[in-house]
């Protein structure tokens, strides 16, 4: 089952990506100089800009450790200055395993519309980890024309499903409709529309599973009304099947959302009633 995979993602979309590693920097810093580099760098963003950015480029610009350096990179995302894009943009594109990746989600988190613009470039040239940092960046700036685009022209099934898990996350159920219009609705794409969310979503998801040809397709729209919580959907399914097979399946998909309304379906089938 995907779902966990894509209740990981929903859950990315809550968390402020920077600001935890630049925090989380600190304590994975060994030498008591990188920690008190942190920390001034830390100290640093209530600076002016203007006075800021030298010292983060300086930082950069040294010999210092990866954890001091993506503690710079995350004082540079908070400056609004030219400077400041041009150096994250040259960061993300050094091809440096370690910082490269950090840079582009530092460029999602500083949302300049020019640097943003750059990531397409970064996403095509890039490595697996450099991609999922571009969607991540995409996230962190709300960005779903670009993950929609990145879906549109997938030049395989992996980063298809990986764009499409992206705007579940970003609850782009216009664009993963969209994208139906084209490709069907496929099992990533119902999942990511259980993500998603919302009344029209889990309207969708009853027409995805009562009009399902393959097992899967149902199954999939099950799972998609089971991330979103719509138990009161899986209950009129219930209601409505004449299939013992299919009403134990959904009896069960009640029981594991841990919904109130399964009692009722409990008692009724205890007393033999269908």
């Amino acid at each position: 089952m995907k779902t966990r995979k894509l209740l990981f993602i929903a859950v990315i979309a809550t968390l402020t990506l920077g600001v935890a590693r630049a925090q989380d920097a600190v304590s994975d810093a060994e030498d008591p100089n990188d920690v008190l580099k942190i920390a001034a760098l830390e100290a640093l963003i209530a600076a002016p800009p203007e006075r800021a950015l030298p010292l983060a480029t300086k930082v950069l610009d040294a010999e210092n450790t990866s954890e001091v350096k993506e503690a710079a990179l995350f004082v540079l995302s908070q400056i609004e200055m030219p400077e400041a894009r041009n150096k994250l943009l040259e960061v993300a594109r050094s091809g440096d395993p370690e910082l490269s990746a950090e840079a582009v989600r530092m460029i999602g988190i500083n949302g300049d519309p020019e640097a943003m613009a750059g990531l397409g470039a970064l996403y095509s040239d890039g490595d697996e980890d450099l991609r999922n940092a571009v969607l991540e960046a995409y996230l962190i700036a709300g960005d779903a024309a670009a993950v929609y685009a990145i879906a549109s022209n997938a030049a395989n099934a992996s980063e298809f499903e990986a764009a499409v898990e992206m705007l579940g996350a970003m609850g782009a159920t216009a664009e993963l409709r969209s994208l139906s219009e084209t490709s069907g609705y496929t099992e990533e794409l119902i999942q990511a529309l259980g993500i998603a969310g919302g009344d029209d979503v889990n309207q969708t998801l009853m027409e995805i599973y009562r009009g399902a040809e393959t097992d899967d397709i149902r199954e999939a729209a099950l799972e998609g009304m089971l991330i979103s919580g719509y138990d009161e959907g899986v209950l009129e399914l219930y209601r409505e099947s004449t299939d013992i097979n299919e009403k134990r399946d959904l009896l069960q998909m009640l029981a594991i959302m841990n919904s109130d309304l399964v009692l009722e379906v409990i008692d009724a089938a205890l007393e033999g009633g269908l």
